[in-house]
């Protein structure tokens, strides 16, 4: 398995993955139709896809960009359901987390739902912590927020 950036070529498995995994739990909302129709415009605003392929087939996807103030939001985490278990989730999600971090980032937020416990445990395992939901206006499931506050190197003396 290796790790990618987004190319192109594969931008509709892109779309494919997270549109089956998001109907597989809940129903596609605007904010899902509006990210998963407009890929070039997060990227071109400085976000960045990966993915993980396997004998070049798409094992998992997921997508980081900045929100501003060198806050960067991790979304559209999908796996292929047929993969589970391979860690292609948790590589495409440090692979998110280590672009947002190279790229300033001081802090990384994502929002999520409390049935998707797989995913729950990705986050953990990286350092998430849950806060209080102060966006769930985004998407109707949203019950989960969680962030990521990048440890500042202690100074040199």
């Amino acid at each position: 398995m290796k790790i990618i950036k987004y190319h192109e070529k594969y931008k509709q498995d892109f779309i494919n993955l997270n549109t089956a995994w998001v109907e597989r739990f809940f129903v596609m909302e605007q904010e899902d139709r509006e990210i998963l129709s407009h890929v070039e415009d997060f990227l071109k605003n400085g976000g960045m896809i990966f993915f993980a392929i396997e004998d070049e087939k798409v094992l998992a996807t997921c997508m980081v960009y900045p929100s501003g103030h060198n806050v960067w939001e991790i979304c559209k985490l999908a796996a292929t359901g047929q993969h589970t278990g391979k860690g292609a989730g948790s590589a495409v999600f440090k692979a998110c987390m280590d672009y947002a971090i190279s790229h300033g980032a001081e802090k990384i937020t994502l929002i999520s739902n409390h049935i998707l416990t797989p995913a729950l445990h990705i986050y953990e395992k990286f350092g998430f912590k849950r806060i209080a939901l102060d966006r769930g206006d985004e998407y109707e499931r949203a019950d989960v927020q969680c962030e990521y506050i990048v440890p500042r190197p202690l100074p040199s003396n």
